[in-house]
């Protein structure tokens, strides 16, 4: 019972409600282990804390004994996907689902035991289907019952186009927990519409219906979207660990409970007692970086956690510019006329990856500092004759050199 327990704790949407307890009498009855499903399109190359909340589920029913099935959508990522952003998910080529299911499955390794789970690709079977099969697939769903998944449903109501392909998606989805005999699918809240159609499907095969897990969604860094790459609010499980030192002591202090819930592997009574302490007037701050340090033992180790946390309070604690570590970087890296260029340059040419926008805000805001003195203007003219010392943000320091 305690296990079991264990298995529902932070689940936040179970379907039907007392489904759990039928699939665990059912297998034992026939002397089985519970299916878990786990899918996912293969549409980035990297995991994020977001992922692992899912991950570190599935893993505790892993340690349990049952079987895990990781389910790549290796053809639906590259018919694409609705984004519940109302737009249609770019689909990707053969080469880039190949390459991203890679370092994906290479990633899951770091939560769950992927030698001892069942790997599949939905290709094996979704490319044998005949068109027929197709049509025959599709005359078990109706428009009205896609027209539940809210995005589409609001896209509809603001005649926002709604391409074929993203309603077939869901579909296909859900035949994947029909070929798999799933009787468990796990994802984040927002896979609710997508793992019920996994439910319809498989009642109207006539097999016995898969319960929907659902875990909540971690907040990003903002403490307002979920954790999620294109909003550059995440924090990735392969990141270095002062990368992810840094990130974690910037979450606002309203983030601080998810975190500890969420994202850490600290015992109950030891998440009750930091909570306690945090309710008593600790500072906040002293909470973070017991977080930090927890998540980077996760996924990396005890060493690398009190490194990172020597390093913080080196880099960003004191207030001596000096005294930072910073990046060398070589000046003949730097593109320039004649070893001139405007800062903004050269800030987006340090820090690869941000947009000009972006770096001019920092800039304005006074988030850049040439040795020591905080620059406002973008367009302040560098000279890069001799070393150069550059902050940008809070997390980056640069030293151009010879």
């Amino acid at each position: 019972m305690e296990t079991r327990n264990k298995l529902k704790e932070h689940v936040e949407i179970i379907l039907p409600e007392n489904g759990l307890e039928a699939k665990w009498k059912q297998a034992k009855a026939e002397n089985r282990k519970l299916v878990i499903k786990l899918g996912f399109d293969p549409t980035a190359p990297d995991l994020h804390l977001g992922h692992a909340v899912v991950l570190k589920k599935l893993k505790q029913f892993q340690d349990a004994g049952h079987q895990i099935v990781i389910l790549v959508g290796s053809f639906t990522a590259r018919i694409g996907d609705p984004t519940g952003k109302n737009k249609s998910r770019k689909p990707l080529s053969t080469e880039e689902v190949q390459r991203n299911a890679e370092t994906y499955l290479h990633q899951l390794d770091k939560i769950i035991d992927v030698s001892k789970a069942n790997v599949v690709f939905n290709s094996d079977w979704l490319e044998a289907l005949s068109f027929s099969e197709i049509i025959q697939l599709l005359s078990r769903v109706t428009v009205a019952q896609l027209l539940q998944r809210n995005d589409f449903n609001t896209r509809f109501s603001n005649n926002t186009p709604i391409a074929m392909h993203e309603l077939v998606y869901p579909i296909l989805q859900g035949f994947d927990s029909v070929k798999i005999n799933a009787d468990i699918e796990m994802g984040g809240t927002d896979q609710l519409f997508n793992c019920t159609m996994g439910r319809q499907l498989q009642e109207s095969f006539g097999m016995n219906p898969q319960i929907v897990l659902c875990m909540p969604l971690l907040k990003g860094l903002d403490g307002k979207e979920k954790m999620s790459k294109s909003l550059n609010n995440f924090i990735g499980l392969t990141e270095a660990p002062n990368e992810m030192f840094g990130k974690t002591m910037s979450i606002p202090d309203s983030l601080i409970l998810e975190f500890l819930e969420l994202t850490t592997d600290f015992s109950s009574g030891e998440k009750e007692s930091l909570k306690k302490r945090l309710e008593q007037g600790e500072n906040p701050m002293n909470l973070k970086k017991i977080i930090a340090k927890n998540i980077i033992q996760q996924y990396h180790d005890e060493r690398a956690a009190e490194e990172a946390a020597l390093f913080f309070a080196s880099q960003f604690q004191n207030r001596n510019f000096d005294e930072k570590v910073f990046q060398p970087i070589s000046i003949h890296s730097i593109q320039s006329f004649n070893g001139k260029l405007p800062l903004i340059d050269l800030c987006i040419q340090l820090k690869s990856g941000s947009t000009k926008s972006a770096v001019k805000r920092l800039i304005e805001s006074g988030a850049v500092q040439v040795n020591n003195e905080k620059i406002f203007d973008p367009q302040v003219i560098v000279e890069l004759r001799k070393a150069i010392r550059i902050k940008l943000g809070k997390r980056d320091f640069f030293e151009i050199k010879n």
